[in-house]
């Protein structure tokens, strides 16, 4: 047998609020009251984490690549950070010949530090941040530009960052890669033990 209870409020024996209903809005509780959730919390079947980020993942060049005046792709060489104190949260990006596929759908922060070198000068570093919408072609969203002026004999370096907000509305067409250009040829520096020229990405919340 099913029974349906139909109310627009419940309350308690003081006559407090305990659920209302109103105009498609249900609120739970009032003012001053904690609410005690026991079990997981879900938004349409996926388990809610409150008051903390989901996904956070953070890549890197591991050797160093030349790039010169034609715009240079990052394809080869990127590794998930995996050195003693190093640490990701939720699940991870992944990358296929420099393009990187995010794990779900949503809002994220992403952020490309290049740390560049040459034995010279170069009036321009940059580094891009590259997205498809349709997992063919690309734009460049964001861009982060720095000069390297000589200041010895040896290499001298430069960090310029770029960074965006990309709305990952399909994991399937929305994707990033990374990309650098100079007005000299110069180095991206790369190693496998610390972050040198590096990727974070950050789920910030829901599309």
């Amino acid at each position: 047998m099913t029974a349906i209870l139909k109310v627009d409020t419940i309350q308690d024996t003081s006559g407090n609020n305990i659920i209302n209903e109103s105009s498609d809005t249900i609120t739970i509780g009032a003012s001053g009251d904690t609410t005690n959730i026991v079990g997981t919390l879900q938004n349409n079947g996926a388990a809610l984490a409150l008051g903390s980020l989901t996904m956070a993942d953070n890549w890197r060049l591991t050797s160093d690549a030349s790039f010169d005046s034609t715009k240079t792709d990052l394809t080869a060489n990127l590794e998930q950070v995996d050195t003693t104190g190093q640490g990701t949260i939720g699940s991870a990006m992944t990358v296929s010949s420099g393009i990187f596929t995010f794990p779900s759908t949503g809002i994220y922060l992403v952020t490309a530090i290049l740390s560049a070198s040459k034995s010279g000068n170069s009036r321009y570093v940059e580094v891009h941040i590259n997205v498809t919408t349709n997992n063919s072609s690309y734009a460049t969203v964001a861009q982060g530009t720095d000069s390297i002026n000589q200041t010895d004999s040896g290499s001298t370096k430069c960090n310029p960052i770029a960074q965006t907000l990309i709305d990952v509305t399909n994991t399937t067409n929305v994707k990033v890669k990374f990309s650098c250009q100079a007005y000299a040829s110069c180095a991206a520096a790369g190693a496998t033990n610390e972050n040198r020229t590096c990727f974070t990405f950050i789920r910030l919340g829901d599309t």
